[in-house]
C-alpha cells in the first residue's frame, strides 16, 4: 500500500464538507456494506468493480477515497484503478472501523441519503398520509379514489395494492391528467415502504393537483402487516409515450412553475456539448429520466437510463461523485423538471434540464474496465452442454446470488468472484472448470484469478447464462449449491425466504429513525421546498 495515499478519518470528514468533487467507494460486498457504512459512501463491491466503476465514476481525475474493513480490499482495488487511468486515489486509513473510532457515525441500510430525504420531506412538508386500514375501508366502500403505485413495473408485478395502477414516480405529474377521473377523486400514492410514497404524493401536491392527495403509510409492507392480502402478477400500468394534449399542457405548466420556484436551469444541446467537452475537468452525468419503454424506443446519444423516481430513490446508485454536474433529459420536459426539483432539494447544486430526443438504441454504457474476449478460453452453450453430458465439467456461477437463486445452469455452484479461493475447496472441481455469469463478462474478467487457484483447466461460458437460455436450454431455481455465503446482496424484506414480517417491521422502523440520525450527522444539505 506504499504507493497509495492514506487519509485519516478526520481528513476525510473535512473533504466531504469542502464542496469539491469526491467519490467515496466502499469495496465490501453489499450485505456487509448494508450493516455499517459512511453516509455518503457508494457501494461498489470489489467483486464487480470493473462492471460498475465506469458508470459510477466516469471522470478519471475524480478525487476518490477507497473504503474497506481493513481486509485488504482497498489494496487490491487501488492498482486496478491506477491501471485504468484513475489518478487521484486514496484509501481511508483503517477503513470503516477507523471512522467509528474517530467518533463519526456509521449507517446501516442501503440508499441512505435518499431514504433519509424522504423522511425529511414528510416532516418538513407535512405530507398527508393514510394507513392501510383506512385505504381498505375506502376501497371496500367504493369511494371515489385512485391508487397510484410509484415503483418501477417489475416491483409492481411482484406485489401491489388491489386496484392500483403502476405510475413510476417521475411519471406521476405527467400522467395524472389522463388517469385521475375527477378533481374530487382522492389520489393515494404508494410504494413498498415509505420514501417513494412520500415523494410521489408530495410531487403531485407541489405541482398543484387540485385533488386530495395522500401517501399510503408504509406502502405494500404496511398493507401486508395490517393483515390484508396484496395482489401479485398484476399488469395495470400507465401507458408510455405522449399523454393527451390537455394532460401534457397542464403538466408542463405545473412543472414550469415548480421549476421556477427551485431555480431549475434549462440548457440546450450546445450547452450539453460544452459540458461534455469539459468532462475531463468536471464530472458529468447525463440521465434519461423517462420510462424505460420510452428510452428503449430511442434516446439521446450517450444518455444513461435512470427513471426519475428511481434516481431520487437511489441517487447513490447512479451518481458516484458528490458535487458533480447532472443533466436530466426528457423529450416532454415534465419528468426532468420534477426530478430536478427533488435533486435540488436534496442539495445537488448543478442540476440541468435538457428537452431533447434522439434515435440511439441500446444501453449507453461504457465498456467494463479491462474487458476483452478471450477466444482461447471460451466455450459456447453447445460445448458446455456436451461437457455436462460427459460429467467432465464443474460449472461455477459468479452472478449475483439473487440472480443465481432465481435461475442458474443445472448443477452450477454459486461463488463470489473475489472469494473464489475460499470457495474452491468446497467445490472441489472435477474436470474442466467453466465460469459463468449473467452475460459472461464478469466470468471473462475472473478467468485469470480462477486459473491461479489450481491445476484444473479453466474456461468461461461465452455470453453467460443469457446465452445458455438463448440456446433453448433451461435454467433452474432448484438444487442451489452455495459454495459461499450470499454476502453480495442485501435482500429486501419480501425477497427473504423467512421472517418477512419481522424484516418489514425492522425496515420501516429503520426508515423512520433516519430523520434523527441524519440530522445528528449534519453533512447532508437538504433544503425542502417551503410550503405555500
Amino acid at each position: 500500500m506504499t504507493d497509495v495515499t492514506k487519509v485519516s478519518a478526520a481528513t476525510l470528514k473535512a473533504m466531504i464538507g469542502d464542496g469539491g468533487e469526491l467519490a467515496l467507494l466502499d469495496l465490501r460486498e453489499e450485505l456487509i456494506f448494508s450493516q455499517s457504512h459512511l453516509l455518503h459512501a457508494r457501494s461498489l463491491p470489489l467483486s464487480r468493480l470493473e462492471l460498475r466503476l465506469p458508470l459510477l465514476v466516469p471522470r478519471l481525475g475524480t478525487r476518490i477515497v477507497l473504503i474497506d474493513d481493513g481486509d485488504g480490499s482497498a489494496a487490491r482495488a487501488a492498482p486496478v484503478l491506477a491501471r485504468h487511468g484513475y489518478r487521484d486515489v486514496a484509501v481511508l486509513d483503517g477503513g470503516n472501523p477507523a471512522w467509528a473510532d474517530a467518533g463519526f457515525p456509521l449507517f446501516s441500510g442501503v440508499h441512505v441519503p435518499s431514504k433519509a430525504f424522504g423522511e425529511v420531506i414528510e416532516h418538513a412538508c407535512g405530507t398527508p398520509s393514510i394507513d392501510a386500514a383506512e385505504l381498505k375501508r375506502m376501497i371496500d366502500a367504493g369511494e371515489d379514489l385512485i391508487v397510484l403505485d410509484s415503483r418501477p413495473f417489475d416491483e409492481f408485478v411482484r406485489v401491489s395494492i388491489p386496484t392500483a395502477t403502476d405510475v413510476p414516480g417521475a411519471e406521476l405529474v405527467l400522467r395524472a391528467g389522463d388517469l385521475v377521473p375527477s378533481p374530487k377523486t382522492t389520489v393515494v400514492v404508494n410504494c413498498a415502504g415509505r420514501t417513494r410514497s412520500i415523494i410521489g404524493a408530495q410531487s403531485l401536491i407541489n405541482a398543484g393537483l387540485p385533488n386530495k392527495v395522500v401517501a399510503l403509510r408504509n406502502g405494500t409492507m404496511g398493507w401486508t402487516l395490517a393483515g390484508f392480502t396484496p395482489d401479485h402478477g398484476q399488469d395495470r400500468r400507465a401507458p408510455a409515450g405522449v399523454p393527451s394534449a390537455k394532460a401534457l399542457a397542464s403538466a408542463k405548466t405545473a412543472a414550469a412553475a415548480l421549476g421556477r420556484r427551485l431555480a431549475v436551469t434549462r440548457i440546450d444541446l450546445d450547452t450539453l456539448a460544452r459540458f461534455r467537452a469539459e468532462s475531463a475537468m468536471r464530472s458529468l452525468y447525463v440521465f434519461d429520466v423517462r420510462d424505460p419503454r420510452d428510452y428503449a424506443a430511442g434516446h439521446l446519444a450517450g444518455a444513461v437510463s435512470a427513471p426519475g423516481g428511481q434516481l431520487v430513490q437511489a441517487t447513490d446508485y447512479y451518481v458516484g461523485t458528490l458535487n458533480a454536474r447532472i443533466v436530466l433529459v426528457d423529450d416532454l420536459e415534465v419528468r426532468a423538471v420534477m426530478t430536478a426539483s427533488w435533486l435540488r432539494q436534496m442539495g445537488w447544486g448543478e442540476v440541468f434540464v435538457l428537452v431533447a430526443s434522439g434515435a440511439e438504441k441500446g444501453a449507453a454504457a461504457p465498456p467494463p474496465l479491462g474487458y476483452a474476449p478471450r477466444p482461447e478460453s471460451r466455450v459456447d452453450a453447445d460445448a458446455l452442454a456436451a461437457l455436462i453430458a460427459q460429467r467432465a465439467v464443474t460449472v461455477i456461477d459468479i452472478s449475483l446470488s439473487r440472480d443465481y437463486r432465481r435461475s442458474h445452469i443445472p448443477g452450477a455452484w454459486f461463488a463470489i468472484r473475489t472469494r473464489l479461493g475460499r470457495a474452491w475447496p468446497k467445490i472441489a472441481p472435477k474436470g474442466t472448470v467453466v465460469l459463468t455469469s449473467e452475460d459472461g463478462i464478469l466470468a471473462t474478467l475472473a478467468l485469470d484469478e480462477a486459473k491461479a487457484l489450481g491445476p484444473a483447466e479453466v474456461r468461461y461460458l461465452e455470453g453467460g447464462n443469457a446465452a445458455w437460455s438463448a440456446s433453448g436450454r433451461a435454467l433452474t431455481d432448484s438444487d442451489p449449491r452455495l459454495a459461499d455465503e450470499p454476502l453480495d446482496v442485501w435482500l429486501k424484506p419480501y425477497e427473504r425466504a423467512g421472517g418477512q414480517q419481522a424484516a418489514m417491521n425492522e425496515y420501516l422502523s429503520w426508515e423512520v429513525d433516519l430523520l434523527g440520525r441524519v440530522a445528528e450527522d449534519g453533512s447532508c444539505r437538504f433544503a425542502p421546498l417551503a410550503a405555500r
